[in-house]
């Protein structure tokens, strides 16, 4: 047997973290007991379940939807590792963009907060012949964005083909996918291929979001944002769809209601933290401190969403279907 040299992806699919907060690997995401109260949870939490880092803001695709239109300079490596000292405690961090796979040391990036966290990578997967044997054992999942089909993504994303790429080096390298997708009225009818396409490549789930109103998006013609009882008329189907079709992965559908305002907490480059979206925000962003300047935890105390931000991440705020067994 050739010996490939790549570190292999750990096997349990479910590990307690301890205060009723379990992750489950086979769907990539937290869990609390049954029963157990989110407030309570919240309450006795010293530090956020799950952050995104952003590593850069630069992209090679400039998707309609997009709301990190804002440019600022990459954050050093020296920047970095502060800023991970600093959100020591965070369980989960999703070293994003941007696309973080522009940066040539994404690996080492990887290697810096891969020790102390469980760490995803959301990207278009345009880099992932370059990283993804770096990424390897090191990465609990790549979410890759993808709209549905080829037609549809060339429209609302970018590179199909390049991104497939991508996806095909992560699945030979061993690395868990999920699918996210933005959803316009124009995609709804892709939706569908989009389930199949995450069936095939052994996906653990697609989560479907609404569009924002920030940077790109804010020159999407009206019709294209769709009400949310619309969001939830589609997912009924496509819930359907996927039992028909016997499709494996989990479904996630996040829209954005009172209970999920402000619930993800967003690293800038610069170590600004943000809690996103605040729906009466200037561009939906309401400012919480700097990570290089001090720890997670101070920034938590006066975070005035927790309960927004454990009810998003163990799945009690948004429509959620299970990884078919």
């Amino acid at each position: 047997m050739t010996d490939l040299g790549l570190p292999t992806v750990p096997k349990q699919t479910h590990t307690e973290l301890g205060g009723d907060i379990g992750y489950a690997l086979t769907g990539q995401h937290f869990t609390i007991g049954e029963g157990v109260d989110v407030a309570s949870v919240a309450a006795t939490l010293a530090h956020p379940l799950s952050v995104i880092v952003q590593v850069t803001k630069r992209c090679d695709m400039d998707c309609g939807f997009c709301s990190e239109t804002m440019q600022k300079p990459d954050p050093t490596l020296r920047q970095l590792a502060t800023m991970e000292e600093n959100l020591r405690g965070v369980i989960r961090v999703f070293l994003s963009g941007g696309e973080p796979l522009l940066r040539r040391d994404f690996i080492d990036i990887v290697d810096m907060y891969s020790e102390h966290h469980i760490v995803a990578v959301p990207t278009n997967a345009t880099h992932g012949l370059q990283h993804a044997k770096g990424m390897a054992g090191k990465v609990a999942y790549a979410n890759i964005g993808l709209e549905g089909p080829r037609a549809t993504v060339l429209r609302v994303r970018g590179d199909y083909d390049k991104e497939m790429k991508g996806v095909r080096a992560f699945q030979e390298a061993g690395i868990p996918l999920a699918l996210s997708s933005v959803v316009y009225r124009s995609t709804l009818s892709a939706l569908p291929f989009t389930i199949q396409i995450a069936d095939v490549l052994d996906a653990t789930k697609v989560k479907f979001i609404l569009p924002l109103r920030k940077g790109n998006a804010l020159k999407l013609p009206e019709h294209e944002f769709i009400s949310q009882t619309e969001a939830e008329d589609a997912f009924t189907r496509l819930k359907e769809a996927r039992a028909e079709h016997m499709w494996a992965p989990a479904l996630r559908l996040t829209t954005w209601t009172p209970q999920n305002e402000g619930h993800m907490i967003v690293i800038e480059p610069d170590g600004f933290a943000q809690a996103w979206p605040v729906y009466d925000a200037p561009d939906l962003w309401e400012p919480l401190g700097n990570v290089l300047q001090e720890p997670i935890s101070a920034i938590w105390e006066r975070y005035r969403f927790k309960e927004n931000h454990v009810s998003k991440y163990v799945g009690r705020s948004i429509h959620a279907v299970p990884r078919a067994a």
